[in-house]
């Protein structure tokens, strides 16, 4: 049983496994036949998203705070963070009797810091972002004595999050690859420790959100290097720089790490959503992603985790949209019409025989681009996809209609 170079064996990770038992679910292991048909191989989606509190962090945050010496626990625990790691510390401490704290920011979404509350967690929101939250949250540890829980480097959170690769190679033997979504590095880490003692001959991948891709300059260094500003929509995945203890496991077994646009991830949570009909968080899409951006690059069958599914739905709508738009479902055009009744009865007449989705109808008939008699009208459609799309706009053209843009 080789240690990895943060000490971590096999045995810590099914250590994990027992303490969690009665804690964490063993969650749903989901086929997509989607997927399956675009891949050309068997793919399974690890549902992580149905995890007590919506996500895997309750696994490590158990392990860990289940980990302190009584005296230690009397002083309590304290995090930080904007949404999954809150609620899997509150939930954490509260089933082993232990008072949280969490720090988070004060942007963060309210339905998560409700839920935060609702498991038993002293919620303080301090500055604008997450840094500013986990500085506070290194103040309150310092002057209070409270052990400050990391959401992804130290040993015990990797091991706990290792429990995710287990259930993989009970649920799915024949595996071959494994995508892991990856922000700090816990959950691809413990995953990777778990699979590589025990089916070495399992491919473990690596996703990162583009604007967020902290592992590849950090691998290529051969030490954690930090981003200067992470960007993407999917917060959980997004992280500055790799934690140590995941980084040295990551670079020493996994087989890559590689990325995926903005766009795709969009597109990732509304296939979820339709065809497998699972509500996932964008960073728990990534993988899906992944399967989007290359679906030849892995060796099948595939599983997919689902790391996470506490998206809010402010930030749900706005991805949707965004969504739908880069699968070609959303189309914008503006046309100019005879400034006669019934001029748009007849366009809206003629889209609906198309089998478009009118969504919205601007008209515009101050403009001196137009004639005395014209008016401008903007369209906001949706269609069933490009093709779609492209047929429509030849139709519209074909029947006589000026499209300007």
């Amino acid at each position: 049983m080789r240690p990895s170079a943060s000490g971590l064996t096999l045995d810590a990770v099914t250590s994990a496994d027992k303490a969690l038992g009665g804690v964490a679910r063993t969650t749903a292991m989901e086929g997509s036949r989607h997927l399956e048909e675009l891949v050309s191989a068997p793919v399974h989606l690890k549902c992580e998203n149905l995890q007590r509190t919506g996500s895997f962090k309750i696994r490590g945050a158990y392990v860990r705070i289940a980990g302190l010496s009584a005296a230690r626990r009397a002083k309590g625990v304290v995090a930080a963070s904007a949404g999954n790691h809150a609620q899997g510390v509150a939930l954490a401490a509260r089933l082993l009797g232990v008072r949280s704290t969490v720090f988070m920011p004060l942007g963060a979404p309210l339905p998560k810091l409700a839920a935060t509350r609702e498991y038993g967690a002293d919620v303080r929101l301090r500055g604008q972002t997450v840094e500013d939250a986990l500085r506070a949250a290194g103040e309150f540890a310092e002057t209070t004595g409270a052990v400050f829980i990391h959401p992804f480097d130290h040993p015990d959170i990797v091991a706990g999050q290792g429990t995710v690769g287990l259930e993989i190679l009970e649920q799915c033997p024949e595996v071959r690859t494994i995508l892991v979504g990856v922000g700090g590095g816990g959950l691809l880490a413990g995953i990777a420790l778990a699979v590589g003692e025990l089916r070495p001959d399992v491919r473990v991948v690596g996703v990162q959100a583009e604007g967020s891709a902290a592992f590849p300059p950090s691998l290529a260094a051969g030490r954690p290097v930090a981003l200067d500003a992470p960007s993407t929509m999917a917060d959980g995945i997004r992280v500055g720089r790799p934690g140590d203890v995941p980084f040295e496991i990551v670079r020493d077994r996994v087989d890559r790490v590689v990325t995926v646009a903005e766009e795709t991830l969009s597109r990732a949570l509304l296939l979820c959503l339709e065809r497998a009909k699972l509500l996932v968080e964008p960073a728990g899409a990534s993988t899906v992603a992944a399967l989007l951006e290359d679906p030849d690059a892995f060796d099948g069958p595939v599983v997919a985790v689902l790391s996470g599914g506490n998206v809010d739905p402010l930030l749900l709508q706005r991805v949707l949209r965004h969504g739908m738009a880069a699968a070609g479902r959303y189309l914008s055009l503006r046309l100019r019409l005879p400034d006669r009744p019934g001029a748009l009865a007849s366009l809206l007449g003629e889209l609906s025989a198309l089998d478009v989705n009118v969504l919205d109808v601007g008209h515009v008939r101050t403009d001196p681009r137009l004639g005395l008699s014209e008016v401008e009208v903007d369209l906001q459609l949706e269609t069933e996809g490009a093709d779609h799309r492209t047929r429509v706009r030849a139709a519209l053209h074909d029947a006589g209609w000026v499209v300007t843009g």
